[in-house]
């Protein structure tokens, strides 16, 4: 693809980022471009964030219910798995699935809940509410 035609189309990420793409230059030599997106790109990548919101509304809603704790919001809504929270927590991955259960999460002390939070960048107070700390 020639320099001139690096797609520049809006996304929801250009704000944020651009792509390092690789075009022709005027003499026909192999350039780098920085791209803010495409259009196809642009719309997989809402679909995705789409998908992770619902999710993470999902586990909110459940929690609310009282059906799992609130840690499974923050996992959502922070794109981690249970291998990933328990790399950085130092907690075993059948810790965490432990503390999913609400009468468990409930009884954590605060120095367990504090690996939480500051894994999440959250307070405790916001960890249990499942509010996201305001920048």
């Amino acid at each position: 693809m020639k320099k001139t035609d690096v797609p520049q189309d809006p996304s929801t990420l250009q704000k944020y980022t651009k792509e390092v793409c690789y075009a022709l230059d005027e003499k026909g030599n192999y350039t780098t471009n920085l791209s803010t997106g495409w259009e196809i790109k642009a719309t997989a990548l809402g679909i995705t964030w789409n998908d992770i919101h619902q999710r993470a509304e999902t586990a909110k809603q459940l929690a609310l219910k009282g059906e799992i704790s609130p840690l499974l919001y923050f996992i959502e809504i922070k794109l981690m798995d249970y291998a990933t929270l328990a790399a950085y927590t130092g907690f075993w991955q059948w810790q965490i699935k432990r503390h999913l259960k609400p009468n468990v999460f409930n009884k954590l002390s605060d120095k367990k809940l504090q690996k939480y939070a500051d894994i999440f960048e959250v307070s405790i107070k916001n960890l249990k509410k499942m509010q996201l700390n305001e920048n």
